[in-house]
């Protein structure tokens, strides 16, 4: 079977079917204009100039030995040098791929045994565990400065390979090589390299722009989730190439709140917990507001917002009087609140990764956003769904882009087919074959539903699916959403109940929300275990979970939790970088609170609802 060809219609006019040709025709079209730069503008690379490291760049590396066909491994931090040597590798033909920094010595040397890659670009702090790995690194770049065994990236622009022939290279890259790897941060065993064309990438971002993601030269984006994840490297790194966004880099994930107002993003994608962290951010400073006269007009617009917005997706509309208070509450507060936070000129949002409260989406649609649901993973190379921005429906990932097919498994398993779908995992042919059947349909392993109009819903993840003792299935990303909608002072929840006769849940308080909360207790100074202890984190604790407990049906209703006395990170062995919940492997280290949550009676850190 011939695989069909994906041409990209460019902006010059030129169709294009590869990344690198891509590149060049949008270079083209305004050289002078800021492609690239940090925070604050301390850093600005205009189009022009990034062609010419391109150029350089990929010169120095095929003075390596970097050729079509070969890996280059990345772990950087979001930071200019990263678009300007994963664009060089791709003129190359080679398929730069990058690695969490959160990773471990032994995850980086599985990826590096996988890809094959001899050549290694990366930043001085993490030498450490990269020199640390066996397999063998034959050169290795440092990008922030000299560093002993290793070259600086001002060497290798300095040392180009003679005679090189660059735009030969990049002319000789084929729609069918890999463009990318995209380890999958699995919640059990060693990740999976997701293996993305060219072909792959030029067809997400044909679907990305006629479906949730209309931009060009006049777009700014922001780059701070890790370029290892599909979302940066698609919908960020890559439509960057092809259209001329323009990207801020923020070197520092937590810090995306304090960078919004310099960027001042057109579009912006977030993971769930951001948009919460963003919202949590807004309720603590209204809390903080000393003024009560002010502090009562900023929560009444925001109700009144929420309001207008919840009666926009009834479908019935706002009466006058909600028109004319919505007119009120976005003049005097929400249109400076949007501006305060440097979303003033957002026009595309969109949420993916995990699924997202419904609440928190309202809640934004309240302040003026309204924020596109997505799903897709990355085997889909991205988006595989979206709402409409004119639809938003809280609770729907929305409808399959434009050129893939998507349909339910007997057991409701869904699955997708089309041009964005992976030809497989890198050197796994029997991981490929379990996820790609005969036909081409790639089995995602989410259990969905689909309304009348081909809206998607997500129930949860088909191997995550609890069983109570009573043989009930039940989806427990359902039971943590709904409670995390009813405090931000949960930052993670995790319902346990598989072969158990009733649900029960481990509790990770936000650390930011808790110092907040500290702050109005008088108990700064406190370690995390004592104020998990405190009454008053308890009881709004308890008020959450019998919050979230009335939005469920008795058989989800969680009787008991217990707070976990650590904060959990990305990267670490309960999150994914995605912070995506590893729940095998909380069950086993948390066996012993497990076990209290169904001990004869609560007490001590098991707390009934």
């Amino acid at each position: 079977m011939t695989t069909p060809e994906i041409g990209f219609a460019h902006e010059s006019g030129a169709t294009v079917h590869t990344v690198p040709a891509a590149f060049q025709e949008t270079v083209k079209l305004r050289p002078d204009q800021v492609a690239l730069r940090t925070v604050g503008g301390t850093q600005e690379i205009t189009w022009g100039q990034y062609a010419g490291r391109v150029r350089v760049l990929a010169a120095g590396l095929a003075r390596l030995g970097v050729a079509r066909g070969d890996t280059v491994g990345i772990m950087l931090t979001n930071r200019p040098e990263f678009n300007l040597v994963d664009t060089a590798a791709l003129h190359l033909g080679a398929t730069p791929f990058s690695v969490y920094n959160t990773s471990s010595t032994e995850q980086i040397a599985h990826q590096f045994g996988n890809a094959g890659n001899k050549v290694v670009v990366t930043e001085r702090a993490f030498l450490p565990v990269i020199t640390a790995v066996a397999t063998p690194i034959e050169h290795l770049i440092v990008v922030d400065g000299p560093a002993t065994g290793a070259i600086t990236l001002a060497d290798l622009e300095a040392n180009p390979e003679p005679g090189f022939d660059f735009d030969a290279a990049w002319q000789a890259v084929r729609a069918d090589d890999l463009a990318t790897l995209i380890y999958t941060s699995g919640t059990t065993g060693p990740s999976k390299g997701v293996e993305i064309s060219h072909r792959n990438v030029l067809a997400q971002i044909i679907a990305l722009l006629s479906g949730p993601l209309k931009v060009g030269f006049d777009d700014r984006a922001v780059s701070y989730l890790p370029a290892a994840h599909v979302a940066d490297r698609i919908s960020g790194h890559a439509i960057s190439l092809l259209t001329g966004v323009q990207i801020t880099t923020v070197p520092d994930p937590r810090e995306i709140a304090a960078a919004l107002p310099d960027a001042r993003p057109t579009t912006f994608f977030g993971v769930p917990r951001v948009w919460q962290k963003i919202k949590a951010g807004v309720e603590g400073k209204l809390a903080a507001e000393p003024s009560p006269l002010k502090r009562s007009l900023a929560d009444w617009a925001i109700r009144t917002g929420i309001a207008a917005a919840r009666a926009d997706l009834s479908g019935k509309g706002r009466s006058p009087v909600l028109k004319a208070q919505h007119a009120v509450a976005d003049k005097l507060v929400l249109a400076k609140l949007r501006a305060a936070l440097g979303l003033d000129q957002l026009r595309v949002a969109s949420s993916g990764a995990a699924p997202i409260p419904p609440e928190t989406l309202e809640y934004y649609l309240g302040l003026g956003f309204v924020v596109s649901e997505v799903w897709g993973m990355s085997e889909t190379t991205g988006v595989g769904t979206f709402t409409d921005l004119d639809n938003p429906r809280p609770g729907s990932v929305g409808r399959p882009v434009d050129g893939v097919e998507l349909r339910l498994a007997e057991d409701g398993e869904v699955l997708i087919r089309g041009p964005i779908v992976t030809r497989g995992y890198r050197n796994m042919p029997d991981k490929t074959a379990e996820a790609i059947d005969a036909d081409g349909w790639l089995h995602t392993g989410d259990v969905g539903s689909l309304d009348d109009d081909g809206y998607l819903r997500i129930i949860d993840r088909k191997k995550e699916l609890i069983i109570s003792e009573a043989g009930k299935n039940i989806a427990p990303s359902n039971i943590e959403n709904a409670v995390k909608a009813a405090s931000s002072l949960v930052g993670q929840i995790v319902a346990i109940g598989d072969a158990r006769p009733y649900i029960t849940a481990l509790i990770m308080v936000d650390p930011d929300v808790l110092a907040l909360r500290a702050k109005d207790l008088d108990a700064t100074g406190e370690e995390l275990p004592a104020l998990i202890a405190r009454t008053e984190i308890l009881d709004e604790l308890r008020a959450a979970v019998a919050e979230g407990n009335r939005k469920l049906s008795r058989v989800e209703q969680i009787k008991r939790f217990t707070v976990v006395d650590r904060v959990w990170e990305p990267g670490g062995e309960e999150l994914t970088p995605k912070m995506s919940l590893k729940r095998v492997p909380i069950a086993n280290a948390y066996a012993a609170e497990i076990t209290a949550l169904y001990g004869p009676e609560p007490g001590g850190r098991v707390v009934a609802v």
